[in-house]
Formats: structure tokens, C-alpha cells, sequence
């Protein structure tokens, strides 16, 4: 019954999702099957964070867009979210939701923790940062580089990624209030210090290796770096990265580093 109810709840949201162009086809169904294996198989405080992540990294998504349109040209992925990019935010916690099912242990719920926190913190610094009015500087040199440059921090990005790891981390614990579920670390200061750290160690880990090993083009026609194979219509030319180090690689491997900031600090509390 919990998975024909996961499944009903979450083809319902990727659904709206999909009217309110925030996902693609391939986005909603992917959506769907995360959040199904949420529900199923863990408790409200599993489910209801993936979800408190979609919904707050959708807003800010959507805020105040036209004015974050030129930085955002030139990356590789932008407005309704695909399948890569569910999967790169949602499959590792997923796999973490059915190993606690399997075997409930505290540091796969940190670990959990860290995950979220580390995408929700990546989406939030990557929307709010990019109305910063302070040009944003590389994570690598401390130089001055165009906004939108892959591996560019601003001051008010790296405040909204705090933001968002401290959100997951708040939501996390009301949800486990409010389904009174008994996963340990439970109280709300133990969650927010998971969610901060996981949260600034994902965001962090995928400015650095955006910076670094991502693949990077030049626009042929406009000289701008950016993120896709094409832009102003015209082919780009690659500059440097590897070519599988996409940005849904990136951010699978800032979820994993916010995982482990979760796992590690799980066992020291």
C-alpha cells in the first residue's frame, strides 16, 4: 500500500511540476520513481525532505529570473530540470533511504542529511548568487571572473548556501516531529550542524571541481565560457575539463562530499 500511495503522491507533484514547466518528461517520471522509493520506504522525514529540497530549489529557481538570464546562458543545464538532473540531486539519497530500510543506522540518516543539504545548498547558491552585484571570484585563483563561470563564488552565494544546508537540516527535523519518527541524530541542533556542514562541503566540492575538471567550451561567436557544446547558435570549442565530468557529474560528486561531511560529523556527535 505505502508504494501505490508513494507513487500516487509522487506522480502527482512531478506532475504539477511537469505543468509548471519546472521539469521535463524525462524529469517527472524520473522524480516519480525517487520520490516513490522515498515514501515506500522510509518515513515522513525522508520523503518530506527530498521534497522540501524540489519545492525551495524550484522557487528560487523561478525568482526573479530575467535578471539571472545572462549568467545563466551559458550554462549546460537551466530552468525544467531532466532526468540527469533528478537523478544526479535524488539517486544517492534514494539509495540511502533503502539501505536504512534494510539496516537503520544513524550514520546513513547523517549521511542522508549531508546529501540533501549538499544539493539544496549547490541549487541556492547557484539562484541567489547569481543576483550578487559583487562579480564573483574563482574558488581556484581568487581572480575576478564573469558571473556565470563555472567555479565562481560570490559572498552572497556562499551565504545562501548555508542558507540551504541549514534549511534541510530544519526541515528535517520538523518533519521527524511531525511524523514522529525516531531517526538519530535527531535533535535540531545536531541536524542544522549536519545540514550546514554537508550543505558548504557539497556547494564548496562542486565550485572547486567545476573550476578544475568540468568540461568547458568557448562560445566561437561571443568568446563567453560556458558550460554546452553550443552557443549563438554556432558550435563551441572545448577548452579545457574532461569529457565526462559534466555538470551532472559535478553535482553527483558534490552529494557525495556532503554525504561524507554528514557520515563523518554523524559519528562524532
Amino acid at each position: 500500500m505505502d508504494w501505490l500511495i508513494g507513487f500516487g503522491c509522487s506522480l502527482a507533484i512531478a506532475g504539477l511540476a511537469y505543468w509548471k514547466k519546472s521539469l521535463s518528461a524525462s524529469g517527472a517520471i524520473a522524480a516519480a520513481g525517487v520520490g516513490t522509493v522515498m515514501y515506500a520506504l522510509g518515513s515522513l522525514a525522508w520523503f518530506g525532505t527530498l521534497i522540501a529540497f524540489f519545492i525551495s530549489s524550484t522557487f528560487w529557481s523561478k525568482w526573479k529570473k530575467k535578471r539571472k538570464a545572462s549568467a545563466e546562458s551559458g550554462y549546460a543545464k537551466t530552468g525544467r530540470r531532466d532526468a540527469g538532473q533528478v537523478f544526479a540531486n535524488g539517486a544517492l539519497g534514494a539509495v540511502l533511504c533503502a539501505a536504512y530500510a534494510a539496516l537503520p543506522h544513524p550514520f546513513l540518516w547523517g549521511a542522508f542529511i549531508g546529501v540533501m543539504a549538499a544539493v539544496n545548498a549547490d541549487t541556492w547558491a547557484t539562484e541567489i548568487g547569481g543576483l550578487s552585484r559583487a562579480q564573483p571570484r574563482s574558488i581556484v585563483s581568487g581572480r575576478k571572473v564573469p558571473a556565470g563561470t563555472s567555479g565562481g563564488v560570490t559572498p552572497l552565494g556562499l551565504a545562501a548556501s548555508a542558507a540551504g544546508g541549514l534549511f534541510i537540516g530544519a526541515a528535517a527535523w520538523a518533519l521527524m516531529r511531525l511524523g514522529a519518527s525516531e531517526e538519530t541524530p535527531g535533535s535540531l541542533a545536531a541536524l542544522l550542524l549536519l545540514g550546514l556542514a554537508g550543505g558548504l562541503a557539497g556547494s564548496l566540492a562542486d565550485s572547486l571541481i567545476g573550476a578544475t575538471g568540468q568540461v568547458m567550451y568557448r562560445c566561437s561567436s561571443c568568446g563567453k565560457e560556458i558550460e554546452k557544446k553550443s552557443h549563438c547558435g554556432q558550435p563551441a570549442v572545448r577548452i579545457r575539463g574532461l569529457s565526462l565530468c559534466t555538470n551532472d557529474t559535478v553535482n553527483v560528486i558534490g552529494s557525495l562530499v556532503g554525504g561524507a561531511a554528514g557520515l563523518l560529523l554523524t559519528g562524532l556527535l
